[in-house]
């Protein structure tokens, strides 16, 4: 750590933190800092002289007590895998990084009262296998799983591929233990499935991204292992038919789907294009496809065989064009992988402009297509590629820039392609954030849209805690 960087932070500081966390716990060395100081898009990058990683909620409160006895502003940090800048540091290098990496202990696992209580640090997939080891389910899905934090998901609220059968993130959660800004510990790990004693506290923490507290451990709700998963790619002639057959499948299953996935043909030709070992389920291109996945704790085929039937009946309504149902654990997982792989296929194909909006699910069509011709007008040649968790009216509304447009030119239309969109998702009583969170993206677009009397309590909640600003400023509001 340089002395210019040493002095944005109070004399001795420093060594007050390793006195709390160790030597192990501090990052003052500036590779090591720089993953810390960024996210995966690359649209903010922040500085900071100290990364301070405790190993408890112990020390995690003792450092929180520190910060706020010095005004050091704080920004806690789970996995990095955040899109919208929530876990960056501001570019002053006077805040400090809090990172629950080393807080990852899984603390009790109770398979009678389908519970696990976790610290912030776990790795979401760590999680789930801990879940299955036991042959129960923790059903949160992401396509970072693999590296993102139980605490991070649950400061933004994640969504991810099931929400339609068992919610987003806060619905997950029986319980939380909280570092409070001043440092005391708000102890709510009980667990109960029943408890109406007063303001449902753990619901504020959750999506509030820190900027009430650092949630430090989480009791969470199992489910029972699903004994048959039945998942077919279906073909369909428009978004109307995503609709209405999602409608039926929901009916026909007995609600016990659990993923709804819309893929237009353009999203298709990219990741075949750019994901290395996918290929084209069908030998014919189709303009609309819908991921239809449902589950069951009963093993005895009924489930396949009602998917297969709602299949048949719909292609008889015109609703299907085509279909190929999963015969095993490899071919489901190669449809998902599809599904999956579209952000990562958009990349090669220069700057994409990304909404993550949600509409009342019969609506879902309607903006589709009025959006898709507004930013048309916008950009002649823009490649609208929107697909997304349909079944809970989730669009993940991304634009291309167009083939013969440099990638400058089509920054310039970023910020009239975003109102555009999100004037019309709120204008069909929409959200423009429906899974990925405010942090610095989007609060612009929260005090816009957001009426004066939702903003002035949300203030009025951040200022009853965190009345200094040191937890995580800049953030949200």
């Amino acid at each position: 750590m340089t002395h210019s960087q040493a002095s944005k932070l109070p004399a001795g500081f420093v060594d007050r933190m390793a006195a709390i966390v160790g030597d192990a716990g501090l990052l003052t060395d500036a590779d090591a800092i720089e993953p810390f100081l960024t996210e995966p898009r690359g649209t903010y990058r922040g500085n900071t002289a100290l990364v301070i990683r405790p190993g408890s909620t112990a020390e995690l409160a003792q450092v929180v007590a520190a910060c706020a006895a010095e005004r050091v502003a704080m920004v806690p940090q789970g996995g990095g895998t955040g899109l919208c800048g929530g876990a960056v540091p501001s570019t002053s290098g006077e805040q400090v990084v809090i990172s629950l990496a080393r807080m990852n202990k899984i603390r009790s696992l109770d398979p009678q009262s389908f519970t696990m209580t976790v610290e912030a640090g776990c790795i979401l997939a760590d999680i789930q296998r801990a879940a299955e080891s036991v042959g129960l389910l923790f059903p949160l899905s992401l396509g970072a799983e693999g590296s993102c934090q139980i605490g991070g998901n649950l400061s933004t609220n994640a969504g991810g591929t099931q929400v339609l059968r068992f919610g987003n993130s806060r619905d997950l959660v029986l319980g939380l233990e909280v570092v409070l800004p001043d440092g005391r510990v708000l102890d709510m790990l009980r667990g109960l499935r029943k408890d109406n004693t007063g303001y449902h506290l753990s619901g504020l923490f959750c999506g509030a991204e820190g900027t009430l507290g650092i949630l430090s451990a989480a009791v969470l709700k199992l489910f029972p292992q699903p004994k048959e998963v039945a998942t077919a790619l279906v073909a369909v002639p428009s978004l109307d038919a995503v609709i209405k057959l999602l409608s039926l499948a929901r009916s026909a299953t007995g609600d016990a789907l659990t993923g709804c996935e819309f893929i237009p043909r353009i999203a298709l030709d990219m990741v075949l294009t750019h994901i290395p070992g996918t290929r084209d389920p069908f030998p014919t291109k189709y303009p609309h496809y819908l991921l239809l996945e449902a589950q069951s704790g009963s093993e005895d085929g009924r489930l396949t065989a009602e998917l297969e039937r709602l299949l048949a009946d719909a292609a008889d309504q015109d609703l299907v064009l085509d279909a190929t149902l999963a015969q095993n654990p490899a071919q489901a997982e190669a449809l998902w992988h599809i599904r999956e792989s579209i952000p990562d296929a958009q990349k090669p194909e220069g700057l994409s402009v990304k909404h993550d909006v949600s509409l009342p699910i019969h609506l879902v069509p309607r903006f589709v297509e009025q959006a898709s011709q507004l930013v048309a007008e916008e950009v002649p040649g823009i490649r609208v590629v929107a697909f997304g968790h349909v079944g809970d009216g989730n669009v993940h509304f991304n634009l291309s820039q167009p083939i013969d447009m440099e990638r400058a030119a089509f920054a310039r239309h970023k910020e009239r392609l975003s109102a555009l969109v999100h004037d019309l998702t709120m204008s069909m009583s929409g959200s423009f954030s429906a899974e990925h969170g405010i942090g610095q993206l989007k609060r612009d677009e929260l005090r816009r849209y957001r009426s004066p009397v939702e903003l002035d309590v949300m203030r009025k909640i951040k200022q009853a805690l965190d009345p200094a600003g040191l937890m995580n400023p800049g953030k949200v509001l």
